[in-house]
């Protein structure tokens, strides 16, 4: 079986979407995405890199377009649980390093399911601790040792460290994903990487 990573950062709208839709591969395909988290401004800078928002500013069309193919996205799949965040661009450096210490304490997959809810199904300006941590005792996280282990130099630099090592592997966004060593990048590459795991089984 191929390992299937998925790099992803939560201020990205498309990872969210891939989020979404990646159980239904993994049910398709027997196997299960491994979920990497990366700090996309980190990699932005490692790789001369800026975000759609920055690079798409006074370009006629292209942002409709991309909304449309958002919306096309979005109808194929049946999403149903996802808004634009009135607060974007959120930073993300404190829920990505929650991230990292969410898999240390044994909750990652409820961290990233429950993070990504308040980002993109239910918004909130995530960046502000205040309401980081309601929405982290909304869910029933630990808040208080999350926000401890967030400032530890150990989850720091493994945030650091994973997102070097995705720029080395070829990533300059998100969401990236790789079927073994094979990279794909984007929510409309996810057909190919399903394909590229079937053809690898």
């Amino acid at each position: 079986m191929p390992r299937v990573d998925f790099l992803f950062d939560f201020g990205s709208p498309n990872a969210y979407l891939s989020h979404l839709v990646i159980p239904a591969i993994e049910q398709r395909q027997g196997v299960r995405f491994e979920y990497v988290p990366i700090l996309l401004g980190g990699v932005f800078k490692l790789t001369n890199n800026r975000s759609p928002a920055e690079t798409n500013a006074g370009i006629s069309n292209k942002p409709a377009y991309q909304q449309l193919e958002t919306q096309r996205f979005i109808r194929q799949h049946g999403i149903t649980r996802f808004k634009p965040n009135p607060f974007f661009p959120v930073n993300t450096l404190t829920i990505m390093r929650g991230a990292v210490a969410a898999k240390k304490l044994g909750i990652f997959e409820r961290y990233v399911d429950e993070v990504y809810r308040h980002m993109w199904a239910e918004p909130k300006k995530l960046d502000d601790p205040a309401v980081l941590k309601a929405a982290l005792l909304e869910s029933d996280l630990p808040a208080d040792r999350l926000f401890e282990l967030v400032q530890t130099p150990e989850v720091k630099d493994a945030l650091l460290a994973e997102t070097q090592r995705a720029v080395d592997r070829g990533t300059f966004g998100s969401p990236t994903f790789f079927v073994d060593d094979d990279i794909y990048f984007g929510k409309d590459r996810l057909r190919d990487v399903e394909e590229a795991i079937a053809a690898k089984k």
